[in-house]
């Protein structure tokens, strides 16, 4: 019987009888590659035999019980530990430290009823002790296992039964039901399938490792982001030591909380008190400097927003960021332009956040708006000064959510003046703090400056 074939999308997984130049699902240019499936189709095995309908009344259930990993940002990530039966899947760019993560994650677990098994398709036994020596790894039930045929994986993780697995990388591993190569669409799909199942049936948590693509995207994103019960992309610039552990998708907890790591010479180090960590090198007496009390979860966080406005030399000005949505700023600036009456058309304008972390939420718009006026005015702004607020396309400075945990953040790192939204239901009583109530971006400036 002749091979079948397909077309796989490298980007996205979509998957076509015929070659196309362009990707009809993610519009990407020349990237289906040809795939050679197998001469009979793979079994598929149920995820829960003998399953029968059943109403959702007589369906008996508590809250799932929950392993600690030992690593408390990890599990702040994870929702709160890690969950029997699941699947999480760790991405990041090579050399980020989701290696070193895991296995310092294995080395707490190992400890645990059942042991830990690390599977590794990329690194020798050998080399995973060396890397183990280097990261004080002394756990004695952890078993490790160089291999990347699946055939050969899933009866050992049956046969011990461990605790915990790691399966570092996915991209690595391929079942021998398939022909094409390891790493391709089919392989991801196929194999992350498989160990799903196997965490299901068995009840034993998987971590899969994920490298991910020139885009920046896991290889195979959608399939597998479709099949795992987690994911957690885990970003970092090689020129800081901050490491930020951010969850995309979780079934078992929020999306929004993030951990951050240290990269240290003896591994990563949890960061327990972000903020003051992310303020420390905060230069003083400069304008377009100024903080912001963002929410990441449940965990206030205080990070520096950087403006730089300056004359442009181009017929359409630039307007660039690092760390917060390009269109968001040009929405605010043209506030500043329409509201205040800034001239800021013939300018460039530049806004950072200052430690590589990411800010989405609008309650920093109004430290995005002052940051660009301090820079714009050269005017600085207060160091002790912490601004909050929302902003209206009217120029109107609304309320946010959880004001008076932020600004108890702020006041433990020695913040003493606060600009919030004016009107709020109650009033706020936070030792050391003066707040500056405003109704409009007009009145934020002129209070401010």
């Amino acid at each position: 019987m002749k091979i079948k074939t397909v077309y796989s999308c490298q980007k996205c997984g979509y998957q076509s009888a015929k070659w196309l130049g362009k990707c009809p699902d993610c519009s990407g240019w020349n990237t289906l590659v040809e795939e050679a499936l197998s001469r009979n189709e793979p079994s598929r095995q149920p995820l829960y035999p003998g399953s029968v309908p059943t109403l959702f009344s007589e369906i008996t259930g508590s809250a799932e019980e929950r392993t600690l990993t030992g690593i408390s940002e990890f599990d702040r990530v994870l929702g709160g530990g890690l969950v029997a039966g699941s699947l999480v899947l760790i991405g990041g760019a090579p050399g980020i430290g989701k290696s070193t993560l895991v296995l310092q994650a294995m080395d707490r677990l190992a400890g645990k009823p059942g042991g830990a098994l690390y599977v590794s398709g990329e690194e020798s036994a050998r080399q995973i002790r060396l890397r183990g020596d280097r990261l004080s790894v002394k756990a004695e039930k952890l078993m490790l296992l160089a291999e990347t045929s699946l055939e050969k994986i899933i009866p050992t993780i049956e046969r011990l039964k461990p605790g915990v697995v790691v399966i570092d990388s996915i991209q690595t591993v391929y079942t021998d039901t398939l022909e094409s190569a390891p790493g391709s669409v089919s392989q991801v799909r196929e194999c992350a399938g498989k160990l799903m199942a196997l965490a299901k049936g068995s009840g034993i948590p998987l971590f899969i490792v994920g490298h991910v693509t020139k885009e920046g995207a896991l290889a195979g994103p959608r399939v597998l982001e479709h099949i795992v019960d987690t994911v957690l992309y885990f970003e970092g610039d090689s020129g800081h030591p901050f490491r930020i552990l951010r969850a995309i998708k979780n079934r078992f907890g929020s999306t929004n909380e993030i951990g951050v790591f240290e990269m240290r010479e003896e591994g990563l180090v949890e960061v327990t008190n972000p903020s003051e960590l992310f303020l420390n090198e905060r230069p003083e007496g400069v304008s377009g400097s100024l903080v912001v009390a963002a929410m990441e979860g449940s965990r206030p966080l205080l990070v520096e927003l950087q403006a730089l406005v300056t004359g442009t030399s181009f017929a359409v000005p630039r307007r660039t960021t690092i760390g917060v949505d390009v269109n968001r700023l040009a929405l605010l600036v043209a506030v500043l332009e329409k509201k205040v009456g800034l001239h800021l058309s013939g300018q460039d304008i530049f806004l950072n956040v200052a430690g590589g972390v990411r800010i989405s939420e609008p309650a920093a718009d109004l430290g995005m708006i002052l940051a660009v006026a301090s820079s714009h005015l050269d005017k600085v702004i207060d160091p002790h000064t912490v601004v909050l607020g929302e902003v209206g396309l009217a120029g109107e400075v609304r309320r946010i959510t959880h004001p008076e945990l932020r600004m108890r953040e702020a006041a433990k790192l020695g913040f003493t003046r606060c600009v919030i939204p004016a009107g709020s239901p109650r009033k706020f009583d936070v030792p050391g703090m003066e707040l500056i109530e405003v109704k409009s971006v007009e009145e934020a400036l002129e209070k401010v400056f």
